[in-house]
Formats: structure tokens, sequence, C-alpha cells
């Protein structure tokens, strides 16, 4: 039986890394369907909404959605669209990992291979509870976690860990200083972490973390922790490898799952045909492997290591003089 995704094209240049990606994808033969959904700016456009009901009816329908970057409108009565997906589908997991590519502009071109569990649905960073005094004087956020949300987000580092092998979780926090906050996150992980004997768990308070992953990222093997401290290690960790356009991310749920490019919309050089594609397709990665296909997942990103081994095609951000759709192609001759 066929299985279909929903496929969200997205703004700026998403539409030619989504191309780039269904070519990939195409020649897999994964024999997945797709059905394509507005959202972002595009969707403002055609149906006066930034989100409109019926792409969120067709994720709630298909369970798995493909997704290139979206564009939010700045300015008032604009709220983020992907924190909305994350609220509309309680994709509790961020799910991001960075790992060392040949022949890209990195710090480590070896030796990084790691990933990042955000909790996702809330901490600070969802932005519950904002106010602004009267005078402008005096801002105020509500900072909420929970032990239910704890424990799911931790227990899914340590199911991840056990069902890839992986080794280690360590368990970020600000226990120290955030003491309700942080310290439940702390103490339900420790909790969890004491139901998986076989894998090793330490313990690091956020700016330490920070500063090991720059020494010495090496040791790290999963990071699980809280909403806001994740994204911004995520990202850091996506610089020790050559940038967000080798950072792809799975948002997961237990009713829906999104897969995307982390990265930015890039208005300034949508049109041109060289935006790199490989974030997007390592998000396709991600998402063979929920949907059940860990071969063709293997094999696409074994193309990718050999396409940026050749040196094939690049795009000029990995150093090559390639186009998006160029790059695919060397990409998919290498399945």
């Amino acid at each position: 039986m066929t299985q279909t995704i929903t496929v969200i094209r997205g703004d700026g240049i998403g539409p030619e890394i989504m191309d780039a990606a269904l070519y990939v994808l195409d020649a897999l033969k994964t024999g997945l369907a797709y059905e394509e959904a507005d959202a972002g700016l595009v969707a403002l456009e055609k149906h006066g909404e930034l989100l409109p009901q019926a792409t969120l009816d067709s994720i709630r329908h298909n369970r798995v959605a493909l997704k290139s970057p979206l564009t939010t409108p700045v300015g008032e009565g604009f709220s983020s669209i992907n924190v909305e997906l994350r609220k509309r589908f309680d994709l509790y997991a961020n799910v991001r990992p960075a790992k060392s590519f040949p022949n890209t502009k990195s710090r480590f071109p070896s030796g990084v291979d790691l990933i990042t569990v955000r909790e996702n649905t809330e901490g600070a960073y969802i932005g519950e509870g904002q106010q602004l005094s009267h005078d402008g004087e005096t801002a105020v956020l509500t900072q909420k976690v929970t032990r239910r949300g704890s424990e799911r987000i931790v227990r899914y580092a340590f199911d991840l860990a056990r069902a890839t092998g992986r080794k280690k979780v360590t368990v970020v926090h600000k226990a120290n200083i955030l003491k309700s906050t942080s310290g439940l996150f702390l103490k339900v992980a420790r909790e969890v972490a004491a139901q998986y004997p076989e894998i090793q768990c330490n313990e690091l308070i956020v700016d330490n973390c920070c500063m090991q992953l720059v020494m010495k990222p090496e040791q790290f093997d999963i990071i699980v922790t809280t909403n806001l401290f994740g994204d911004i290690i995520s990202d850091l960790c996506a610089g020790l490898v050559g940038g967000l356009g080798l950072a792809p991310g799975a948002n997961i749920g237990t009713e829906a799952a999104i897969f995307e490019a982390v990265h930015g919309s890039a208005p300034d050089i949508a049109g041109k045909g060289i935006a790199n594609p490989c974030a997007l397709l390592l998000g396709v990665g991600q998402m063979l492997d929920h949907v059940g296909q860990p071969d063709n997942a293997n094999r696409l990103r074994n193309a990718i290591v050999a396409t940026l081994e050749a040196k094939d095609a690049l795009t000029p951000d990995l150093g090559g003089t390639g186009t998006t759709m160029s790059f695919a192609k060397a990409i998919a001759s290498r399945l």
C-alpha cells in the first residue's frame, strides 16, 4: 500500500530545494506519494492565511510531512508558523543531528556525530505569559516545565540511543540557578536515566556544555535538553559541521511528524538556482527512517557523502559552481 506524505514547498528558496529533494526521493524509488499543501507567504497570498485548514487536515490525515522553509511576516498579529505547527500536532521532540561531512567549510571536518533532542512544546521559548508594563519598562515571560513534558522528551532520547546503538546521553540543564523549572527537568531526567542502565548518562550545565561542544565535540553522542537551550545548542552544533546548510530537523509527535531543513527561506538568493539542498535531503533521510525505510535512508546519506567527497556539482556555499538541481542529480546518480 502506497504511503502519502504532505509536501509543503515553502517560501524563498523553498520550492527550489523541494524540487531537488523530490527528484532524489523519486530516484530512490521509495513508493511514497505526495500531496502538496500551502503554508507561509504563498498560502497568505493564495488563501488569505498563513496556515490554511486544508494544510492542517492534510498533515493530520497523512501523519508525515516534508517541509521547506516558511516565512512568517514581521509585524503584529503574525505568530511563528513553525511554533504553531508544533502546538497543533503536539510535536514534542525536535531531533537535530550534526555530523561531520567531507569538503565543507568546517572547523571539524571529521569526528562530530551527535544528535540534539530538544523539548519542543514548553519552557521559555514558546512565549507563554508575555506581558509588557504600561510604561514599557518591564517585560515578563512565564517559563513552564512539566513532569510529563520532561519525562517524554528524556525517554525519547534514551529510546533513540537504544534504537540506534548510541552509548551516551548528556542531560543539559541550568538547575543550579533555575531551581524550579530546570530543577524539575533534571530530577525527572535522573529518574528516567535509571531505567536505562546500559546507556551512560552524564549531566552538564548549559554554559559548560556550549564550551565543551566547541572544544571537544567528539565526546557527545546524544544531548537532551529543554526548548530554549536546545534551540541554541542545535544551531551551535550546526556551526561545528559547516552551518545550517547541512542541518536537518525532525519534529516528532505521537500523531504526526514533520521533517524539514532548519535554515531560513533565504529570499536574497531565491530564484537563482544556487541554494544548497543538503539540509532538506538530510531531513528526507530522517523521514525515511521514520516511515520504516532505513536502507533507503542510508543509501541517501551515503550518496550525499560520496558527492561531497567527489566535489561534484557542489553549490557555491560548498565551494563549487553547481546549481541546486545539478547537485541533486549528482547525488541521485550515486544512489
